[in-house]
């Protein structure tokens, strides 16, 4: 989008704003939108998004922008700045409460997110020795820096969620085999998708026909397990 773009779409909501606003927004560092080779700006959806979270946090909760500017920091590592870090549990087991399955879009749309070890635990409610176990597993894994991804946040919460079923660090870890497999099926399609997108040929976009994949063998997975617990009740 450009700048002329993103205010129509946010003034509805915030009257008062103008593109000096926005301007003065960029330079401030509370949101980064791309520039093309001729110098305009080219917002996407999460830049604006995040705009949004600037103005409400401004007009609603009086913030300052250092204020905002610690809070965007959180979020962008995987942070909730106005939320509590553990997942809530269910009254009825003790365990949060299962996530509904993910779609092909928001499969392809993830945040950027940088973790320390220690952060990654608050978010999920690890334990350090279950961490650790995890990890030497291969269900997670650090980059170059030692930090987590978005994914390891996702796999994270859900490794403490299943482990208050009683399901421990060994059992999981047939997941990361299975897991595998399906990456190697799944790249067995992707690759000639990405081999035509390099030669300019037509075709899928590759993240595209990724997501709709994942998304796919993921409620595969759910209704043949579902079938098989059905069938032996």
């Amino acid at each position: 989008m450009t700048i002329g773009r993103v205010l129509k779409r946010l003034q509805p909501e915030f009257p008062d704003l103008t593109l000096s606003k926005i301007r003065y927004l960029e330079s401030e560092g509370l949101v980064c939108p791309e520039r093309r080779e001729s110098g305009l700006r080219r917002f996407t959806e999460d830049d604006l998004e995040r705009l949004r979270y600037v103005l409400s946090a401004q007009r609603d909760r009086f913030w300052p922008l250092k204020v905002i500017k610690d809070a965007l920091d959180r979020m962008d590592r995987g942070l909730e700045p106005d939320k509590p870090t553990a997942v809530p549990p269910d009254s009825s087991r003790g365990a949060p409460p299962a996530a509904a399955l993910p779609t092909a879009e928001e499969l392809r749309r993830r945040r950027s997110v940088r973790l320390s070890a220690a952060e990654l635990r608050e978010q999920s409610g690890l334990d350090a020795a279950s961490y650790a176990t995890l990890k030497a597993y291969g269900l997670f894994a650090v980059d170059a820096a030692g930090r987590h991804g978005a994914d390891d946040v996702d796999i994270a919460r859900q490794c403490a969620a299943l482990a208050s079923f009683g399901l421990e660090a060994r059992h999981l870890r047939l997941f990361r085999v299975a897991a595998d497999r399906e990456i190697g099926l799944t790249e067995q399609i992707l690759e000639p998708v990405r081999r035509r997108r390099a030669r300019g040929a037509e075709g899928g976009d590759p993240d595209e026909v990724q997501a709709e994949l994942l998304a796919h063998t993921i409620a595969l997975h759910v209704a043949l397990v579902r079938a098989g617990l059905e069938r032996r009740r």
